[in-house]
C-alpha cells in the first residue's frame, strides 16, 4: 500500500515577521502598502520572504477585502482568431499588474453570456471586460452597482455608463466598399453576420454609405446574412450567390473567416478571384495574409483592443473614486492584397 508523504506546513506571515524582527502588521504593509514602510525595513522583510520562500495567501486577503485579484473576460467566439488576439492582449495587460483573467466564451448566446456574468459576480471578480453578444446586458449594471468595474471592448458605449474600447466599424465598412467600387464594381454582395451584433450593423452602414456616395442605387448592395461568421458560413453564402441569376462584381465580407469561405467556394466553382469577383474581408487575422489567395482585409488592432480595455478596467479598480469613464476609438486600416488586385 502506498504511503502518504507529509511535507512541512507552508510558511506563514508570522514566521516572516519573526525572521525579519518586525510585527505581522509591518509584513502585511510590505505586501499590500509598501509605500508606507521605511525602505530599510521593507528590504529586511523582502529578504525574509525570499529566504523562507513565502507565498502570500491572496485568497485570505481577497476574503478580507471582499474582492479578488481576478477579472473576467467575456467574448462571443474564442475560436475566431480575432478574439484569441483580443484575449492575448487582455491577459498580457492583466499579467503586468499580477491579476488573473477568467476567460468566458459566450458562443454568441445571450443566455450563456448571462450565466457567465452570474458566475463572475458570485466569485466577486474585481472587474469585467466584455464584448456583448447583442445589446448591452442589463446585468452589467448589477455588476457595476455591486462593486465590479466594467469595460466594454469592441463596442462603443456612453461614457456616462462604462469605459469602452472600439474600432470605428462604420469607417471600416466604408473603406472596404470604397476600395471595391474603385476597382469598377457596380454590384457588391455584402456577406454579413447577425445585425444584432453592433460591428455587423456598423460595417453594413459603412458599406451603404459608400454605395450612396458613389451615386449607385441602394440595390447595388445585396446582403447575404449568415448566423455563423465562420468559414462554413462563407461557403454557404457563396452557394447562395452561385444560385443567383447573376454574380456580383465584388464581395465584401464582414469578417475574414466568411471571406475565406466565400473565396474557397467560388474558386472551386471555377471562378477567378479577383478576375471574376473581387473579395475583401474584415479583421485582418493572420489567415488573411496566409490564404492561398491572400485576402484584402480591413485591419483593426486586435491585441490592442484587449490590452487597452484591460488597462482601463485595472485603472478603475485601482482608483475608483476619481475615475472618469473613457471612450477609446481606434481607426481601421485597409490592407490590399491579391483577392482584390486588378
Amino acid at each position: 500500500m502506498p504511503t502518504q508523504s507529509h511535507g512541512r506546513p507552508p510558511t506563514g506571515i508570522r514566521e516572516v515577521a519573526q525572521l525579519a524582527g518586525v510585527s505581522i502588521g509591518t509584513v502585511s504593509n510590505v505586501l499590500n502598502k509598501p509605500e508606507v514602510v521605511a525602505e530599510r525595513t521593507r528590504k529586511r522583510v523582502l529578504a525574509a520572504i525570499e529566504r523562507l520562500n513565502f507565498v502570500p495567501n491572496r485568497g485570505a486577503a481577497d476574503l478580507r477585502s471582499g474582492r479578488s485579484r481576478m477579472i473576467g473576460l467575456v467574448v462571443p467566439d474564442i475560436t475566431n482568431p480575432f478574439f484569441a488576439e483580443v484575449a492575448r492582449g487582455a491577459v498580457d495587460a492583466a499579467g503586468e499588474s499580477n491579476v488573473a483573467v477568467v476567460l468566458c466564451n459566450s458562443d454568441q448566446d445571450p443566455a450563456k453570456e448571462d450565466r457567465y456574468l452570474d458566475v463572475l459576480e458570485e466569485h466577486r471578480v474585481a472587474g469585467v471586460v466584455i464584448n456583448p453578444v447583442g445589446a448591452i446586458p442589463a446585468r452589467l449594471a448589477d455588476l457595476r452597482d455591486r462593486g465590479s468595474k466594467v469595460v466594454c471592448v469592441h463596442r462603443s458605449v456612453k461614457t456616462s455608463d462604462y469605459c469602452s474600447v472600439a474600432v470605428d466599424d462604420v469607417r471600416g465598412g466604408r473603406l472596404a466598399t470604397d476600395h471595391l467600387l474603385g476597382l469598377g464594381a457596380r454590384t457588391i454582395a455584402l456577406v454579413n453576420g447577425p445585425v444584432s451584433l453592433r460591428p455587423c450593423a456598423d460595417r453594413r452602414l459603412g458599406a451603404r454609405q459608400a454605395v450612396k456616395a458613389a451615386g449607385l442605387p441602394a440595390g447595388a448592395l445585396v446582403e447575404v446574412r449568415q448566423a455563423a461568421m465562420t468559414i462554413k458560413g462563407g461557403i454557404e453564402a457563396a452557394e447562395h450567390l452561385l444560385a443567383g441569376s447573376r454574380l456580383p462584381d465584388a464581395v465584401f465580407c464582414t469578417n475574414d473567416l466568411l471571406a475565406v469561405g466565400v473565396t474557397r467556394r467560388l474558386t472551386q466553382a471555377g471562378l477567378a478571384v479577383p478576375g471574376d469577383v473581387a473579395i475583401a474581408g474584415y479583421d485582418d487575422i493572420d489567415l488573411a495574409a496566409e490564404a492561398t489567395i491572400p485576402l484584402t482585409s480591413v485591419g483593426q488592432p486586435k491585441y490592442g483592443l484587449g490590452h487597452r480595455a484591460t488597462q482601463l478596467v485595472l485603472t478603475e479598480i485601482a482608483e475608483p473614486s476619481g475615475h472618469r469613464h473613457e471612450r477609446v476609438a481606434f481607426h481601421p486600416q485597409l490592407a490590399v492584397r491579391e483577392s482584390s488586385l486588378r
